[in-house]
């Protein structure tokens, strides 16, 4: 059944004839005879409802011992309502409500039966109690006109809007039932005579188009303390009457700022904010969208944005309606002033038009201004102080129980249709989904809806029927998802593992050594509430496993933010472009409760020759400044750096930025010997002169070394030796050995 109600089968052609007493034209009852009256039963209930005009509006029917049997008793309003005249046959039709059909919010617009004759204040409290008492069950249309009597003055109200509870918009008519929790909004116009008073206590708390909230209904997941802290802040004095704000001695906030990493909501907060609002429809602006190539036509453009709220303050003072104006991507038009560098100065005129129009001279109580953005270090900080811009909450990523929301909600419908598979586990996946945005979440469920889609179709015959009832979502399509879709602010594991392609081979005491307490520091960074910000130097001879050391605590760290800056990303890079990525990375890593960097070759970075020596100030100043600079409260980073040129970095002072220094060094005998064994390429005669020509190597060139000496002498050796049917020649070793040392 349509949440419009339905016509049933019970229908009758009737004879219009006048309201039996004169008293009854203000009841807006239909009055038939005591036999017709049970046609229009509805089930279960002593309510009697029939739709007349082509259901255009729905009829309260009562019994008259006056009115014969055939007949219908309508007053004047109802007669032009159905375009009916005294004697004319109106069809009638039984309507049967749907469920949830009580409406929350009725708003009427008043006038006097007879135009212009008089002036009268009418107290919307008392008003509302009054027409919720008399048209109690009754059923109202948006258009439908009521006659009613109130204090010996017989006016008209027209319903402007019917918001039924757990609404959602639709195209069909606006109708619902009233009830004993409805909310009354009363609207007059300037010339008629009417004057309404205590308006807003006679819908004190109906700014809101609900009475609760359930968040998930809404699809927002994981905002539940954001919502509440925006709810405290923006609304809580708008819920209460005027006069209580006003004994107060407090303004309404007028506007509110979402920042935060993109994907993680802000967007669909705020457009959920303005459909939860009883308002005006807000209206929602992209920031590119107000911009105009002439000159004075953005300002412009801004002041049009808010001409509805000032004529509507103008009309109605504190009673007007509350209009909210939704900003996305605020940064585009409201960049620090005297930031851009164009000469003509329109952005500081557009910031300074906004400005005023918020929190000027003529500042406005009834708007609620919301603007979004990524940069919030970008905006004029003159919009950002109280009474502008001065409600900002982070819309930061959400922690794991606000994936398993967020995940709930894109699944939902799924679950709903049997199309999820049992082996399912939402938890699970918001476990393995660390520092996913929800629009990543979004993706994630999207990609898994293919892989069980795509199972179900043949490249061959793209025109085969689809069997529905086998589609299943399984979790292997959501893990393979999870490889698919990789969030922005995640740990680089692809990058993390190209640094250590040989894996972690045991390579003696001090290796073993430095990598423990590397894992100590990670633990160090999850539980101190004293060191937000830990920072550690590998240093030794290139290639002795400095990286694949730092790369392997990162990923063993489980942290959900792993990032490597290397030099190889940064080639032809300018060092301001070079500092601006570094700063980004750290920038980044402070919107993730838990973040590895690892700064690989600092040398490089620094562009450092020894010839010279040369070396980019600009970066190294960058690097102390950020190896110093502590996380927002809340965040904790481990900072891991690698250098081969140790001397160098402790004659520009970065040595001293870090906590601790760790020396990684090459090879002695033994720890050759170990790697060797495990590799299992030497027969095992052959293995302790192997180690010995091995003393004092970095274990990158190690790996190289057997790489070469496994091709065997003439090509083609390498897979049996790595199956182990065959051993490397120690007479080939040597010659190999010749080739890699340098003399």
């Amino acid at each position: 059944m349509s949440r419009f109600g339905s016509q049933s089968s019970a229908s009758a052609t009737m004879i219009v004839i006048n309201t039996p007493a004169a008293d009854l034209a203000f009841t807006n009852l239909g009055y038939c005879s005591p036999s017709d009256l049970p046609n229009f039963r509805i089930p279960n209930s002593n309510l009697f409802l029939a739709s007349a005009a082509g259901d255009s509006f729905v009829l309260s029917l009562a019994s008259h011992p006056s009115v014969t049997s055939g007949n219908i008793g309508l007053n004047s309003i109802q007669r032009r309502q159905a375009r009916v005249s005294s004697g004319d046959n109106v069809s009638l039709n039984r309507f049967i409500p749907p469920e949830n059909f009580n409406l929350a919010l009725l708003t009427l617009e008043l006038e006097f039966v007879k135009k212009g004759t008089k002036n009268e204040q009418v107290d919307a409290v008392l008003l509302a109690n009054q027409l919720r008492k008399r048209f109690l069950n009754q059923v109202m249309t948006v258009g439908q006109k009521v006659i009613f009597e109130y204090h010996g003055n017989n006016y008209i109200f027209t319903v402007n809007r019917a918001s039924v509870e757990d609404d959602e918009k639709s195209n069909a008519l606006e109708r619902g039932m009233i009830s004993n929790d409805t909310y009354f909004v009363f609207e007059a116009s300037n010339a008629s005579g009417i004057k309404i008073v205590n308006q807003r206590e006679a819908a004190s708390s109906n700014i809101f188009r609900h009475k609760e909230f359930n968040l998930q209904s809404l699809g927002i997941g994981g905002l539940s303390a954001e919502f509440a802290d925006i709810f405290r802040r923006a609304f809580a004095s708008r819920v209460f009457p005027p006069h209580v704000t006003s004994k107060l001695g407090i303004k309404h906030v007028k506007g509110m700022l979402l920042f935060g990493p993109p994907g993680t909501g802000k967007t669909l907060m705020a457009r959920q904010i303005g459909k939860m609002l009883n308002g005006r429809e807000p209206k929602i602006v992209n920031g590119p969208e107000v911009l105009s190539k002439f000159v004075g036509e953005t300002e412009k453009n801004i002041r049009d944005l808010f001409a509805d709220a000032e004529n509507d303050q103008r009309s109605h003072g504190d009673q007007s309606e509350l209009h909210v104006i939704i900003f996305d991507e605020i940064d585009a038009i409201c960049k620090s002033r005297g930031s851009t560098r164009d000469g003509t100065g329109v952005h500081d005129s557009i910031v300074n038009q906004l400005l005023t129009k918020i929190d000027g001279v003529e500042s406005l109580n009834n708007v609620l201004l919301i603007g979004m953005t990524n940069r919030k270090d970008m905006l004029d900080e003159a919009l950002l102080r109280p009474g502008r811009l001065e409600v900002q909450v982070e819309i930061s990523l959400p922690d794991e129980n606000g994936r398993l929301q967020i995940l709930q909600i894109h699944t939902n419908k799924m679950k709903e249709n049997s199309f999820l598979a049992p082996d399912i586990n939402l938890q699970e996946l918001a476990a393995r989904t660390k520092n996913f945005s929800g629009a990543e979440l979004e993706g994630v469920v999207k990609s898994a809806v293919s892989y069980a889609l795509n199972r179900q179709l043949s490249l061959d015959d793209l025109t085969k029927p689809v069997d529905e009832e086998s589609i299943k979502v399984t979790m292997d399509d959501f893990l393979n998802a999870l490889h698919e879709i990789v969030p922005a602010f995640g740990a680089s594991t692809d990058d993390l593992q190209r640094c250590r392609l040989n894996g972690m081979a045991d390579c003696g005491d001090r290796n073993k050594h430095i990598y423990q307490r590397a894992m100590l520091l990670v633990e160090q960074v999850k539980v101190s509430k004293g060191s937000p910000l830990v920072t550690c130097l590998l240093e030794g001879p290139s290639g002795s496993g400095k990286t694949a050391l730092a790369a392997t605590a990162g990923i063993d760290s489980d942290f959900p933010y792993v990032k490597i800056i290397s030099a190889e990303t940064m080639i032809g890079l300018h060092e301001s472009t070079k500092c601006a990525q570094i700063v980004k990375v750290f920038e980044d890593a402070y919107k993730s409760p838990l973040s590895i960097i690892i700064l690989d070759d600092i040398e490089r970075l620094l562009e450092y020759v020894a010839i010279g020596p040369r070396f980019s100030n600009i970066i190294s100043q960058t690097l102390l400044v950020l190896l110093k600079r502590l996380p927002p409260k809340g965040k904790k980073l481990l900072v891991i750096g690698t250098t081969s040129e140790v001397t160098f970095l402790d004659s520009v002072g970065i040595c001293d930025a870090f906590a601790v220094t760790y020396n990684v060094p090459t090879l002695k005998t033994e720890d050759a010997k170990k790697v060797l064994k495990q590799l299992n390429v030497f027969a095992e005669e052959d293995i302790d002169q192997a180690a010995e020509a091995l003393n004092d190597m970095p274990i990158k060139k190690l790996y190289m070394l057997i790489e070469m000496a496994a091709q065997g002498e003439q090509g083609g050796a390498a897979e049996a030796i790595y199956s182990g049917k065959e051993k490397i020649k120690i007479s080939h070793f040597y010659d190999c050995l010749q080739d890699i040392v340098r003399y």
